[in-house]
């Protein structure tokens, strides 16, 4: 390596002055070159990376953040449907549902009890309600009173359709729940 080294340094003296300064010149041009891409770029490209991991790490933690006010939220509103359950008035499911047909001015056709799957906290008893040839309002009322009644009741599922006779008039199908402690 030392002859390779001394030979250069031989070349490069007899290297008129015009040369030499060209030569080192170009010499300090591959320097700078190397030390940009050896150094510099590294340790930008560090710096983006860094970069981008804060602002994604920033993100998740907003992320973070939402879903804890949603869970919070979830939580919240569980609770006072549990307080609800525990504290509110039990019955029989279909005499509360026709007593407030009634106070709806509704005729209900049919109320066929259905299977609903076992908790461990609370017993859930449902029931499908059928009417017939009722009009918009009348359907709303009654579903308002069941919404609103001090039992906590539960629609799960509604079908309306018209009546091909009078367009007016609906037939309501819809399942509602109710819960109680065990």
């Amino acid at each position: 390596m030392s002859a390779l080294w001394r030979r250069l340094l031989a070349a490069f003296g007899d290297l008129a002055p015009r040369e030499r300064l060209l030569v080192l010149g170009a010499s300090g041009m591959i320097a700078v070159c190397l030390v940009y891409v050896a150094v510099v770029m590294p340790a930008l490209s560090f710096g983006d990376g860094i970069r981008q991991r804060a602002e994604a790490a920033e993100t998740q933690l907003q992320a973070m953040r939402r879903l804890r006010h949603e869970f919070d939220d979830v939580n919240r509103r569980l609770g006072a449907v549990e307080q609800r359950i525990q504290s509110g008035p039990t019955g029989n499911l279909r005499t509360t549902l026709e007593t407030l047909a009634q106070k709806a001015t509704v005729k209900v056709e049919s109320m066929e009890p259905q299977a609903s799957p076992a908790n461990e906290r609370y017993r859930e008893t449902k029931v499908a309600v059928g009417l017939q040839g009722v009009t918009l309002p009348q359907t709303v009322n009654y579903l308002h009173q069941i919404e609103s009644a001090d039992q906590l009741l539960s629609v799960k599922s509604l079908r309306i359709r018209t009546r091909p006779e009078k367009p007016e008039l609906l037939d309501v199908t819809f399942t509602v729940s109710s819960f109680e402690p065990l």
